[in-house]
Formats: structure tokens, sequence, C-alpha cells
């Protein structure tokens, strides 16, 4: 087995089959050997029924029913761990994705081996809220690429390809909602995994979206610094601590030192205080990963 597509399925019962389909044609033609789980994350719709129809028509594709919704990113971990493939694809069932391209993402991995994972990049924003979306998007990306040091068109994409093998150490890293994707691209770029871009079409969503902007893009933010902690803390907690510090040291030699000499005021300490706690901090954190590294 070479592939091993992963596909949430959550009140999708009026598209699905068409998804489903769409792929299955797309592979048999690719001549890759595959596996496609349909995973049913306890729909409250049809969505299950007409997967179980289905099953009969496309002996490819194994159907898996949760016995309660665990979200996406839970789907995409056990369906990850249950893969059969070498390579995993992550996509959704609402058509937004161009599933047609998936063996074009497949290729690049067979191609080039020191390619681990290749993102679906996204050339247009299709979504719902989406004058709030896309500076929200375009912010937490920057902060990502940031953090990462690294360019990422697109940080959190539902379509991707990648080395089942090296993503095994990271999946349970994913959280259970839409950041696992945001998770599993952070984790490759932290450890030095090379990651490729394919530009895609980005198309409207069938059926009811599950975004909630203020949550997810809450989650996300704290996704991005969570992992980001995870693997280079660092690069999160060393910068306030230096400015705190500079702020600090500059207030008392410059300001404090002249205003009233031998005399640093409370905020003085606190700022310069501060500033050496967070940096200790940063430090302390930074030898328990590369501890947990070694080990």
């Amino acid at each position: 087995m070479h592939v091993t597509i992963v596909l949430p399925c959550y009140n999708e019962q009026d598209h699905v089959i068409d998804e489903v389909d769409r792929i299955c044609k797309t592979m048999d033609a690719s001549g890759q050997t595959y596996e496609l789980l349909a995973v049913d994350d306890k729909s409250t719709d049809e969505t299950l029924e007409r997967l179980r129809e289905a099953e009969p028509r496309y002996p490819q594709m194994k159907v898996i029913a949760f016995q309660h919704n665990s979200g996406s990113g839970t789907v995409r971990r056990i369906g990850t761990q249950q893969a059969r493939g070498e390579i995993v694809v992550w996509t959704d069932a609402d058509m937004t994705y161009p599933n047609e391209r998936i063996p074009e993402l497949v290729a690049i991995l067979d191609e080039d081996p020191s390619v681990d994972q290749v993102v679906g990049a996204r050339t247009t924003e299709e979504g719902t809220h989406k004058l709030l979306r896309v500076p929200a998007k375009w912010l937490i990306r920057k902060i990502a690429e940031r953090l990462t040091a690294s360019h990422i068109p697109d940080l959190n994409s539902g379509l991707r390809a990648f080395r089942r093998s090296v993503s095994l150490p990271y999946l349970r890293l994913l959280p259970p909602g839409f950041s696992c994707v945001t998770t599993i691209t952070l984790a490759f770029l932290s450890n030095q995994h090379p990651v490729r871009y394919l530009p895609i079409e980005y198309y409207k969503r069938a059926g009811t979206s599950k975004f909630h902007f203020t949550k997810d893009a809450y989650r996300y933010i704290l996704q991005v610094l969570r992992m980001v902690m995870y693997f280079n803390p660092l690069k999160v907690l060393m910068p306030p601590a230096l400015w705190l510090l500079v702020i600090g040291l500059g207030k008392g030699l410059f300001y404090d030192m002249i205003v009233h000499p031998l005399y640093f005021p409370a905020n003085t300490v606190m700022l310069f205080v501060t500033g050496l706690i967070i940096a200790s901090l940063a430090l302390l954190a930074d030898l328990i990963v590369r501890s947990r590294n070694d080990a």
C-alpha cells in the first residue's frame, strides 16, 4: 500500500459520496495503490448511512464510525495511526479542495526524497467570515513565520501529503479541532523536515461551515505559540525577556540615576527582575527541550 487518504466526514450527507467518487476515480486513474479511510465523526445526519451504502461500490474505501464527536484533529490522528500507506494524505469532504490533484502531491514526495510534506497552498479565500478571517490568518501566519524562521504560504490548509514515518512522533501533539493542520505544519518546520507548497484553487464549501471565527482563531494563535514553545521556547520567551531587561537597565541608568541618583524606583526593579525571571525560564525550557530530544 502506497497512499492512505484520511477523509473526516461530519454532517456532509449531500455531497460526501460525490467527494468519495472524485477521490477514488482520481486515484484509480493515477495507478497508485491506495486506501481511502472515510471516518464519520458521529454525524447527526445521514452521512454514515450513505457511506455504508456506497462502500461496496468503492473497494478501496474503508468506513470508520466514531461513537462520539471527537473533532477533525482526532479523526486525522487516528486515521494516520491506522494508515497502511507509506504516504498519508489529509483532505476534507466539503468540496473545497481540488482532490483531483492528490496524485500531484504524492508524486512530489516520490520524486524528491528530501521533501517530507507537501501542502496545497490556497491562492484564494472562500471561507465564511472572509473580512475577519483574511487579516486574522495573515497575522497568525506571520507570527508562525517569525517564530519558525520559515516562509509559510498557507499555514492551515486542509489538503496535504506527508510521509507517515516522519509524522508518527508528532501525532500525539495534534489537538482535536481544526488547528491540527497548523500543528503538523509547525511540527515539521520546527524539526527541520522540508515542507514544499503547491499552489491550489480553493472553492466555496458545500453544506454548512463548522468554523467558529472567535473560538477557532483564538485556538490557532495558542497552538502556534504552544508548538513553537514545545520545540524552540527561546524564540517565544527570550525576546520579551531581553526587551524588559534593556528597558529596565536603560531606565535605571539614563533616567533614574539623573532624576534621583542612587535610587531605583520599584517599577524599574520590577522591569529588570521580570526580565531576569523570563530569561531564566526560557533557558530552563530550552534545556528541557534539548534533554527530551537527546533521550
